[in-house]
């Protein structure tokens, strides 16, 4: 597993868990830094503060593309793999695409239900599709 799949994997972890406690998204990532076990990679760092920083236009986004699927409805794991995945997209200019997208349906096909990977692929496909139309 790369470094970034690591780092991606671990926003996944601090994100879930602040939906989990029902707190703002990566309000758990200063506990987080400060247990440093294990180590939090400065790009987790980023993910989880991007995300955060971007959470109203990234969720707008997704509801706008999710075919039936509201962000209430869609598993926290998927929901959360989403925004790290749009968040890349959107605002990661070192990171192509295509690769945000095969990490998050990687992850998904690791981590969450039998369908995920072909819903997040989809629904990720469609947002990169109409990317140079939206405005960040």
């Amino acid at each position: 597993m790369s470094a970034r799949t690591k780092a991606r994997k671990r926003a996944l972890d601090v994100l879930f868990e602040s939906e989990l406690r029902g707190v703002e998204l990566g309000a758990t990532l200063p506990q987080r830094l400060a247990d440093g076990d294990p180590p939090v990679n400065p790009y987790t760092v980023a993910l989880v503060e991007g995300v955060h920083g971007h959470q109203e236009r990234i969720d707008e986004l997704l509801s706008t593309y999710s075919v039936g699927w509201s962000l209430d409805r869609m598993p926290t794991i998927d929901r959360n793999l989403l925004r790290i995945a749009v968040f890349e997209i959107l605002y990661a200019d070192d990171v192509p695409d295509a690769v945000a997208i095969s990490e998050a349906v990687g992850l998904a096909g690791d981590l969450s239900t039998d369908e995920s990977s072909s819903f997040i692929n989809g629904l990720l496909a469609r947002l990169v599709e109409v990317k140079p139309g939206l405005s960040a």
